[in-house]
Parts: structure tokens; C-alpha cells; sequence
């Protein structure tokens, strides 16, 4: 059993790293080629684009002139035994891609007003726990992941103004309340909850009109409003290891549903089979 529960953690680590990898590979100029090596990369300075540090020793010296790299655009940092950013990081004024897996940060940068251009960001096993007021400056963010603190963690009330955000995933932390900040994202067509400590969901559905995914697993819901309707873009819902006993008549018109996952609930086989009759369309997974 203890062989099983290595080798599936081992699994979802490394599929996380292909689509981690897929993501970063997104970005930058086309044909720009990657970067591994900072020595080398600070060598050429110009034209750096993309750079991956993932599982680096970093030198600090050099590390203090990642700055100069004036042009890139897509960094990434795994597993380098961080707790503080580079000198000067907020120089790197191109970038539109940062994530940072398994670092020791204990806040964002610093400063975030000079990462305007930002379209992706990603904080995994970090000690943060709050995320700034400033994260308002990050207008053109379409992107947002965090997770895996273990912790609480603070949304502040200018979260409301990422208004061009559409993927928003936040895992392993915990929320006190589903954040009623995040019904102000208009444009949000990815929403994933997992373990997040989530109790309930509050009922302005009417306010996702973009929303395709959503995903709030491993939490406490007892009920789902019947609002949920309103989302009517609404794909894909996953509700999996929750509490509740049965789904609102209401999720019948949701027209797009092609897949809701329901699976370790309390939910009998007598809603179940309601669920199928509601939902012809649609594939459960209960």
C-alpha cells in the first residue's frame, strides 16, 4: 500500500512538471531559444529570453546580476533554495512569465508596479501567506496558481481588479470563505479550488459569465446554491470529496455541461439517478 501511495505521488508530481513545462514553454519570442545556465546566460545578456533555473545551485554573486538580462521574458526558478529575491529583480520589467516551485519566499516581490507586462504567474510551496494590495498593478495577468503552503492565506480586497484574469487556481492553503473577491472577475473562464479549507459557496453565479471550469475539491461543501445555473458557459464542474447529499434541480439548465464529477460525497444512488435524468448529456462520475 505504502509502494501504491509513492509511485501516484510520483505520478501527479511529474504530470504537474509537463504542464508546468508546457506552460512555460508558451512564452517568450518565437523560436527564442532557453536558457539553462545563468554563467552563460549573463555571458550573452542581450536577447535572453527564456530562462529555466529549475534544480540549480545558484551562484549569489550571479545571481545579484540577473537584473542586467534586460530582455527576458519568461523565468523560472524550482528547487534552487531561495528566500529572497535577486538585486534589483524588479528591473526585469519584460517579463510575462515567473513561477517559482519549492523556494522558501516569504512574501511576492516587493515591489510588483514594474511587472506590468506580466501574463502568468505561480507560487508552489512557498511560506506565503498573503497575497499584496499590489497584485492590483498586475492589469494584464490572465494567469494566477498558489498553492501548497499548508497555511492561511489572505486575499486582499484589490484582488477584485484583475479584471483581465481567466485561469485562477489556488490549492492546499487554507480560505476561511470562498472569496467574494473573486465573483468580481468577470472574465474568468478557469476557477479551481482544491483544500482550501472552503465551507460555502456564495450565490452571484450571474457573475461568471465566462466561467467554463470550475473545480472545488477537497473541501466541506454541505450544498451548492442554486444560482449555479447563471454560470451558463459552465463545461466542466468537479465537486469531488466534498459533503454533500445531493445537487440543486437547478444544474439541469445548465445547457454545456458535458462532464461533473461528484465522486466521495454522501450522494445516494436514488440522486444519482435524478442527476442522469437532469443531466442526459452529461457524463457523472460519482
Amino acid at each position: 500500500m505504502i509502494k501504491h501511495y509513492t509511485t501516484l505521488i510520483y505520478l501527479c508530481l511529474f504530470s504537474l512538471n509537463i504542464i508546468s513545462q508546457k506552460e512555460f514553454e508558451k512564452f517568450g519570442p518565437y523560436g527564442s531559444i532557453l536558457q539553462t545556465d545563468l554563467k552563460e546566460a549573463l555571458k550573452t545578456e542581450n536577447k535572453v529570453y527564456k530562462l529555466d533555473l529549475s534544480y540549480k545551485n545558484l551562484d549569489p554573486k550571479l545571481l545579484e546580476k540577473l537584473y542586467t538580462l534586460k530582455d527576458l521574458q519568461a523565468l523560472k526558478f524550482n528547487t534552487n533554495e531561495l528566500i529572497e529575491y535577486p538585486k534589483n529583480f524588479d528591473a526585469l520589467t519584460n517579463l510575462v512569465y515567473f513561477a517559482t516551485y519549492n523556494n522558501k519566499f516569504k512574501f511576492f516581490p516587493p515591489n510588483l508596479k514594474p511587472f506590468y507586462n506580466l501574463y502568468y504567474l505561480e507560487f508552489q510551496h512557498t511560506k506565503i501567506d498573503s497575497i499584496p494590495a499590489q497584485i492590483a498593478y498586475l492589469n494584464k495577468l490572465q494567469t494566477l496558481k498558489f498553492g501548497n503552503t499548508d497555511d492561511t492565506l489572505k486575499l486582499p480586497n484589490t484582488f477584485q481588479y484583475l479584471k483581465n484574469l481567466k485561469e485562477l487556481s489556488i490549492e492546499n492553503c487554507i480560505l476561511d470563505s470562498f472569496p467574494k473577491q473573486l465573483f468580481k472577475l468577470t472574465n474568468l473562464s478557469f476557477l479551481s479550488l482544491s483544500n482550501t479549507n472552503t465551507f460555502y459557496l456564495t450565490k452571484h453565479f450571474e457573475r461568471f459569465q465566462n466561467l467554463e471550469v470550475l473545480i472545488i475539491e477537497n473541501n466541506h461543501l454541505t450544498r451548492i446554491p442554486s444560482e449555479i445555473y447563471k454560470a451558463q458557459k459552465l463545461r466542466i464542474i468537479s465537486l469531488r470529496g466534498n459533503k454533500l447529499t445531493k445537487l440543486p434541480d437547478s444544474i439541469s439548465q445548465l445547457e454545456n455541461l458535458s462532464l461533473l464529477d461528484i465522486r466521495g460525497n454522501s450522494i445516494g444512488a436514488e440522486e444519482i439517478e435524478k442527476l442522469k435524468v437532469l443531466l442526459p448529456g452529461c457524463e457523472i462520475k460519482f
